[in-house]
């Protein structure tokens, strides 16, 4: 995703003088082209991420697209209260990017594992919150987030995420794109689990069952109307994200079910449990410890959607 995020940003900056990146002293073998073609676009803050918001800012309020970027949490968590109070209070037109959402940084431990930021940043004022689920909606996203006027904050995966869309899909902040119709269970995927739910997805019908995908890139604002309809049209929803179930997408659904009247789906969340890592792993470990693999999925919701349907195969 980050490769399809800075080829994007490259292409704007060479159209847009008022597009600039801002980086946290990171990013090397994927950010030199950009600096090496737009130096008068492009600032090297050093490891000050507080810093490197508040320049941000400065440069936004100044006329400018400021795209931020740093890890996961480094570029979020570390200056919270420079996004809240003067990114978002001020909505300067700052693009906060961080790379390796979720355990895409697994080995390096529990720092560096973004597993709250989704919870935290879709709490704030004035913040637009963004997770594609593959390297084509990092792209469409990218082109985006630069036509949003205001704060926002676009979370990636690290590399090598896999192509879920076989076309360009149609791209909007704030509405879902439906990957798979159906009309007995309803998954939808933020971020890197796109990939898993599509495969859960393909297993699901192979048991003869209509499932219903979406990819809900766009968190905040969540799309109100996708989440309703699958709730009041299939007889179970859930939700796949590699963040932690509370805040994250699933909180979000859970929010808009919370208040519907009327009979509706159950939804079951599926992503992190809210506590820390015990141990350090690549990110397919950690990932199916937290029984975020295609199989852990699976185990999950069978014996929920067995209780009302009889599953061939």
């Amino acid at each position: 995703m980050r490769t399809a995020f800075i080829k994007a940003l490259n292409e704007l900056a060479e159209s847009d003088s008022r597009v600039c990146l801002v980086v946290g002293d990171l990013g090397y073998s994927v950010i030199e082209e950009f600096a090496n073609k737009h130096p008068d676009q492009f600032v090297n803050a050093g490891v000050a991420e507080q810093n490197m918001i508040g320049l941000a800012v400065g440069m936004a309020l100044s006329g400018k697209i400021v795209f931020t970027y740093s890890i996961g949490n480094f570029g979020t968590l570390r200056c919270l209260e420079q996004i809240r109070n003067d990114a978002c209070y001020h909505r300067a037109n700052v693009k906060v990017v961080a790379v390796g959402g979720g355990l895409a940084y697994g080995n390096l431990g529990v720092t560096h594992h973004a597993s709250e930021d989704v919870a935290i940043l879709r709490a704030l004022p004035n913040m637009t919150v963004v997770a594609p689920g593959d390297p084509i909606e990092a792209r469409l996203a990218t082109r985006a987030v630069v036509a949003l006027d205001g704060p926002c904050y676009l979370r990636l995966g690290k590399a090598g995420e896999p192509v879920v869309h076989t076309t360009e899909p149609a791209f909007e902040l704030g509405r879902a794109i439906e990957l798979r119709p159906g009309s007995d269970v309803t998954l939808i995927a933020s971020g890197g689990m796109l990939a898993t739910a599509d495969q859960v997805a393909g297993q699901l019908a192979g048991k003869g069952l209509s499932v219903r995908l979406l990819s809900m890139h766009t968190i905040k604002p969540l799309d109100r109307d996708a989440v309703v309809r699958a709730a009041t049209e299939t007889r179970f929803v859930f939700t796949l994200e590699e963040h932690s179930i509370e805040g994250g997408l699933g909180g979000a659904v859970a929010e808009v079910l919370a208040e519907l009247e009327g009979e509706h789906a159950p939804l079951k969340r599926i992503g992190l449990r809210p506590e820390f890592n015990r141990v350090v792993g690549d990110q397919r470990y950690l990932k199916s410890l937290h029984g975020l693999d295609e199989e852990g999925v699976m185990k999950t919701i069978q014996p929920i959607i067995s209780r009302s349907f009889r599953l061939v195969g």
